[in-house]
């Protein structure tokens, strides 16, 4: 079928999404800390990671021009972690540097922030998909 994931990890991958995207909508931070840690039961770290991987491509979408993509967000020294993480794990994604977003990944590990890193993605996530659809949330 069109549009369907091609085998079961994918399948798993695109509910597990899904499920943060659907929390992060209803406002569940919980949820979505309880679908991250579906995935990671599924697939470890990388399926946390994959999942989060997936939110930064619904947030930087699909139109984007190929980089090199420069991260313009004046201040972010003095942004708290989790919103620094996220401006830094989507710069990485539109560049298609997964190296520097499994970096980042690890580093929010190692300080015990990755919860908080993965919870502000998935409201940015949520934000943008949003602003992209006039404020209603859903995608067509």
């Amino acid at each position: 079928m069109e549009g369907q994931p091609d085998n079961l990890f994918d399948a798993a991958l695109f509910d597990d999404v899904a499920l943060v995207l659907r929390s992060a909508l209803a406002g569940d931070g919980d949820g979505v800390v309880n679908a991250f840690n579906k995935a990671t039961t599924r697939a470890g770290v990388v399926g946390a990671y994959e999942v989060a991987w997936s939110l930064a491509g619904a947030t930087v979408g699909d139109d984007i021009a190929l980089g090199p993509w420069r991260l313009d967000f004046p201040g972010i020294e003095e942004a708290a972690y989790d919103k620094r993480w996220v401006a830094r794990f989507l710069s990485a994604y539109a560049n298609a540097d997964e190296a520097i977003a499994e970096a980042l990944f690890g580093a929010a590990i190692a300080d015990g922030k990755l919860p908080q890193c993965l919870l502000t993605l998935a409201g940015s996530a949520i934000a943008t998909i949003r602003h992209r659809d006039g404020g209603s949330g859903a995608r067509s």
